[in-house]
């Protein structure tokens, strides 16, 4: 076989042993050169050729030793020799030290490179053993996330200087009297926060076990398992939180909610709110990251098709009215809503709003916390801001027939009400009103617009591959047959720039305008089938329709779509 002029290295070892044919040898080196991954990575991750057979031709082609990973003792790899960052850039992982020389794991025999940097960064002699490109990733994730959780390299912050305060003025204003002792957890705690944010991490869990604790966080909506401290670290852990949102340490047998700012420059802080679980093992602490960025991102970034688009700001702008948002936990309604507010924020309207609690502080709008156990529920908060002058009312959700029927008057008499609802699809939500005992009249003339939502990770520009489906398939999905053919679907890779294919999110949305015909089927009680089809008569995209259309777009994959929007 005459090897191609193009194919270098590894490349031209693939195509003589007749691993791949001289064509895809040289399409995955010029890809593998554009996403700037090695090609030994480009053939695992594209399942090209398997990680074993190109590590067992490498190695005969270049006499490189072959070395199993599992082989090697993980309490003898040093930790302090070579940088994260450098290994994760030439994809090599220390193995172990004998005298003056290192051994370093890679999957690229033809990286010398690699090599030579290592052996400058650590003046040690240094040799290369080859290794299953697969195994050789997952090896780097476990040897630093060891090396992290146990509170070691904790790089470049100040971790143990960190400002962090108690969001609540009649507590106490900061966090002090730890211990020497506790100053390994303190710093441990800080750099967990820290990477959340780096990350753009919406929430962190703290979970004890019988034999283990672990640190998750929740990225792009999916839960990722991040450390595994000591599980004897579990009740300093739980402690040191406590103590920075100024809840009671000593209770451990009941809930408790708190919140924490954490200022990271002169310029930037962060808030999380924080809420404490007793469980069979000790506390789960969960804390959620709050954003106050997420309201300015402004209405286009949010992912409302045009149409949907122009229904929501078309309602904004009535008078009166209510707008209902409803969706599960973390499907990102109050980012919606509050988008709509800042629309609104004006200085010639009064704007209120009752929250359980408040997650995102505006100036100039009245935010106010509830707290059931002082007096203060939805429905107080409701019947003190209708003696104060409002235009516009948001109301953080409604839970019983009290805060639906002051939410629903106001609504009829001169005031935007802006609130949400824990339901599955617009149709949905008007039934649920009317299951909670408000009159169908009364929903009918005052509900003005309903949105519907879940929150879609999107494919990585960088790295998402087109994927054939056949037409058959693609009819059963849903997706419009006199379009088939004229669009793409991609499929998630995954690459140095992604989190397994996917970064960031985007709204899947279903925005219905309460239409005569819909008003109609209302008073007459139909169920939210009735209503469903009638919504679909008047030309309002479901849930699942928008999903399939950010597929179409190339902005997600079908595999999210069909995560999202199950029938």
């Amino acid at each position: 076989m005459n090897d191609s002029p193009n194919l270098t290295g590894l490349a031209r070892q693939l195509v003589n042993a007749d691993l791949l044919d001289e064509r895809a040898a040289a399409q995955a080196q010029a890809q593998a050169l554009r996403n700037k991954i090695p090609l030994v990575s480009y053939l695992v991750q594209n399942k090209l050729a398997s990680s074993r057979a190109v590590a067992e031709i490498a190695s005969e082609q270049f006499g490189v030793p072959l070395c199993d990973l599992k082989a090697i003792d993980k309490d003898s790899q040093p930790h302090d020799l070579v940088s994260e960052k450098l290994c994760r850039q030439h994809r090599v992982l220390p193995l172990y030290r004998r005298g003056n020389k290192l051994f370093v794991a890679l999957s690229d025999p033809t990286n010398h490179q690699a090599v030579t940097d290592i052996q400058f960064s650590t003046g040690l002699s240094t040799e290369a053993l080859l290794v299953e490109d697969d195994k050789l990733g997952e090896a780097i994730d476990k040897f630093f996330e060891a090396a992290n959780s146990g509170m070691e390299d904790l790089a470049d912050v100040d971790l143990d200087g960190m400002d962090v305060q108690a969001v609540d003025e009649n507590k106490n204003d900061g966090v002090a009297g730890e211990s020497a002792d506790d100053a390994p957890v303190v710093r441990f705690v800080n750099k967990m926060l820290l990477d959340a944010i780096r990350g753009g991490s919406s929430d962190l869990h703290f979970e004890p076990y019988e034999k283990v604790y672990r640190v998750r966080f929740r990225t792009d909506g999916i839960l990722q398992e991040i450390a595994r401290p000591p599980i004897q670290l579990a009740p300093r852990i739980a402690a040191r939180l406590k103590v920075m949102a100024a809840l009671d340490i000593s209770e451990r047998r009941k809930p408790q909610d708190g919140r924490i700012k954490m200022r990271i420059s002169k310029t930037k802080s962060i808030d999380f709110r924080v809420s404490t679980c007793p469980t069979l093992w000790g506390e789960k602490i969960v804390m959620r990251i709050l954003d106050p960025s997420s309201a300015q991102m402004g209405i286009d970034a949010l992912g409302y098709e045009p149409r949907q688009k122009d229904l929501y700001m078309a309602a904004l702008k009535q008078p009166q009215g209510m707008i209902l948002v409803t969706g599960p936990t973390g499907s990102g309604k109050t980012v919606s809503l509050y988008t709509g507010l800042n629309i609104l924020n004006t200085v010639d309207v009064n704007i209120s709003t009752a929250e359980d609690p408040v997650e995102i502080n505006l100036e100039g709008i009245n935010q106010v916390n509830v707290n059931p156990k002082q007096g203060m529920d939805f429905t107080a908060a409701l019947r003190a801001f209708l003696r104060q002058d409002p235009d516009i009312i948001m109301v953080g959700e409604i839970r019983d027939l009290d805060t639906a029927s002051i939410a629903i008057k106001a609504a009829q008499t001169g005031h935007m009400v802006m609130s949400t609802l824990h339901t599955n699809s617009a149709a949905e939500t008007l039934t649920r009103l009317r299951n909670m005992g408000v009159p169908s009249f009364n929903i009918a003339t005052s509900v003005s617009l309903i949105i519907a939502q879940r929150l879609a990770r999107k494919l990585c520009g960088y790295c998402k591959k087109e994927v054939q489906i056949p037409r058959e398939a693609l009819l059963e999905e849903g997706f419009p047959e006199n379009q088939i053919g004229s669009f793409k679907i991609y499929r998630p890779v995954g690459c140095e720039n992604c989190n397994g294919g996917y970064k960031g999110r985007i709204g899947i949305y279903e925005v219905v305008k309460n239409t005569p015909a819909l008003q109609r089927i209302i008073m007459e009680e139909g169920n939210s089938i009735d209503i469903s089809a009638q919504m679909r008569k008047d030309g309002f995209n479901d849930l699942r329709t928008s999903a399939l259309l950010k597929a179409m777009q190339g902005i997600t994959s079908l595999e999210e779509v069909n995560r999202v929007t199950k029938d």
